[in-house]
């Protein structure tokens, strides 16, 4: 593949009929054998009866159970949250599964975590919507403190940790990758400034990447930190086709050569790499279609977009 190109991470299956253990295992061993560089989950904890979520949420995996799945099955290829809605579980209990996760793994774990923004998990969680903003970012504070401090003790308003060891801390140092998502203004300043990075959901403007990205860069710049260390996740939805689709082609949607020029043009506007997710195509991260389709369509996508293919 190359240079110029972003690193490619590829989605785990964890949604729909293909979100099976054997091929959870057989997608990921497939990944790091072809030479992908990561490996990626989602969460969604419910999915409302009136369906406006679309097929591709109805049934999902856990993300980090998915993920301790394949951490014994493989040995190089990085693994990710992309995102974990953070509030609905407390940063103790979150800091503990993600430093255990990147003990056993051997230090592969990237955490990318969001706010969440669907009433009905909210209120499952326990976990009001109002002063969404100020919850999550005493949050951040609150899993960093955890991940690096030792003995830990933190006191916010909506957070209290006594003074006490986590144990075992991340392997990485000085503590796990954190990316935070989000779209408005605040979200994404936030992530320049308490995070490792940004991750662009599947259904954001393209158009506005760069933009987006420097406001990032904006946070990491007014909290003294280097904007050139930030990582940009942006996750596509992409449609592998034998043919030019012609005019009128959307991004992502092509031939082998056209994605990764698709891939070229995000990296030009700021991404370092690229989730391909096809758990939100409905071609494949849905219960109607069936295991082996999905998983075909998978390793098409895993070989020819590989890097060196």
């Amino acid at each position: 593949m190359d240079d110029d190109l972003p690193v490619l991470g590829f989605g785990l299956p964890v949604a729909g009929a293909w979100a099976t253990p054997a091929t959870v295992v057989e997608v990921a061993r497939r990944a790091e054998e072809r030479g992908w560089a990561s490996l990626w989950t989602f969460q969604r904890t419910l999915w409302p009866v009136d369906g406006r979520l679309g097929a591709s949420h109805r049934s999902v995996l856990d993300p980090v159970v998915a993920l301790a799945l394949v951490a014994g099955h493989t040995t190089r290829i990085r693994l990710g949250t992309a995102t974990i809605c953070a509030p609905f579980t407390a940063p103790a209990l979150l800091a503990k599964q993600t430093a255990s996760l990147d003990v056993v793994s051997g230090g592969r774990l990237t955490v990318g975590v969001g706010m969440g923004w669907l009433p009905e998990e909210h209120v499952a969680a326990g976990v009001p919507m109002h002063r969404r903003g100020e919850r999550f970012e005493e949050y951040l504070r609150c899993l960093l403190a955890l991940w690096t401090e030792d003995p830990v003790a933190f006191t916010g308003e909506f957070y209290t940790v006594p003074p006490s060891h986590l144990g075992p801390m991340p392997v990485q140092r000085p503590h796990l990758p954190l990316l935070v998502g989000g779209t408005a203004e605040p979200a994404l300043h936030r992530a320049g400034r308490l995070a490792d990075g940004w991750v662009a959901g599947s259904t954001h403007d393209l158009a506005r990447l760069a933009h987006d990205v420097e406001v990032v860069r904006a946070g990491a710049r007014d909290a003294g930190r280097d904007p050139g260390d930030l990582h940009v996740l942006v996750r596509v939805v992409p449609e592998l086709t034998p043919r030019d689709p012609g005019p009128g082609r959307r991004p992502f949607h092509g031939t082998a050569e056209q994605l990764r020029d698709d891939a070229g043009a995000l990296a030009r506007h700021g991404a370092t790499e690229v989730l391909l997710d096809l758990n939100l195509s409905p071609r494949v991260g849905t219960l109607e279609v069936p295991e082996d389709a999905a998983r075909e369509r998978a390793e098409e996508l895993l070989e020819v977009l590989a890097p060196g293919s």
